[in-house]
């Protein structure tokens, strides 16, 4: 009994550091891996790194600024329908300014504050990019370009960015707004969680599919009859199962189908009537 004890509560504490809820970390011993490429063991990573290399078209660094970017759910709650987000989703620089990021993750998951669009030749594959593992802050530096120019600031893990996770980034007077930034411009897809335009169930849906070819045919003066309209639902009804049954057959297969089933049903009519005249005949 001991023994087993001994092992339970040797179990138990080697697995305690799996359940621990991640503590807290700043990210600042870094290994640097060339071409503004830092990162860590631990869930911390910067990208496009650059403390010191003016873009083309800039004489000198217009501007030296500093922010501070938390990411988490928490932030996504005053935005319906969205499960992550930044605090701010808007950020306006000078052309030319040198920005230092300090990036907070304020959740248990990875989260990322990444930049597209910036010159291929100073910055890889044109990408600016902090992300941190876990909660936890990292810092990041870049020189932007001249120009007026709108950038998209997001979050690249997947169903982050779609789930609320962006903002724009604008330099200069930017160059228009982009769609779909939450609390600041309207979604290209808007949520709908109305079933309004939903038929109520598949008659309803076969009614208005008729009506509708009823519209292009005649308009509103039909001279459809009642049976001609019972004719196309069941014809409606009955085509998915048809289509099911004739799949991969040749045309010759079909029509040979169709006339041993009228035979069927012809001989069945002669019994039905032979059947009707025997008993005629009795009586």
């Amino acid at each position: 009994m001991i023994r087993q004890l001994s092992i339970a509560a040797l179990a138990l504490a080697l697995s305690a550091p799996v359940f621990a809820e991640k503590e807290f970390e700043d990210h600042t011993n870094m290994m640097d891996h060339g071409d503004g490429h830092l990162m860590d063991m631990t869930g911390g990573m910067v990208m496009g790194q650059n403390t010191d290399i003016l873009p083309g078209g800039c004489d000198r660094i217009a501007a030296t600024k500093e922010i501070t970017v938390h990411a988490g759910h928490k932030y996504a709650e005053k935005f319906p329908g969205r499960m992550f987000a930044f605090d701010v989703q808007e950020y306006q620089f000078e052309p030319c300014t040198k920005l230092t990021v300090n990036f907070i993750n304020d959740d248990s998951v990875r989260h990322q504050w990444m930049m597209h669009g910036l010159p291929r030749y100073l910055y890889p594959k044109g990408m600016f990019h902090l992300e941190v593992t876990g909660p936890g802050k990292i810092s990041g530096t870049l020189i932007f370009p001249p120009g007026d120019k709108t950038y998209l600031v997001h979050c690249d893990i997947a169903q982050h960015m779609e789930k609320g996770m962006k903002g724009q980034l604008k330099i200069g007077k930017g160059d228009g707004d982009l769609p779909s930034i939450p609390g600041l411009t309207a979604y290209v897809i808007q949520d709908d969680y109305s079933d309004s335009n939903a038929p109520e169930s598949l008659t309803d849906a076969v009614v208005e599919e008729i009506n509708q070819m009823k519209e292009k045919v005649v308009g509103n003066d039909s001279f459809f009859s009642g049976l001609t309209v019972i004719g196309l639902a069941i014809g409606l009804l009955l085509a998915p199962i048809l289509a099911r049954k004739f799949k991969g057959m040749s045309v010759g297969e079909v029509v040979s189908y169709f006339v041993d089933l009228s035979k069927s049903i012809i001989d069945v009519v002669i019994k039905i009537i032979s059947w009707l005249i025997g008993l005629i005949k009795k009586q």
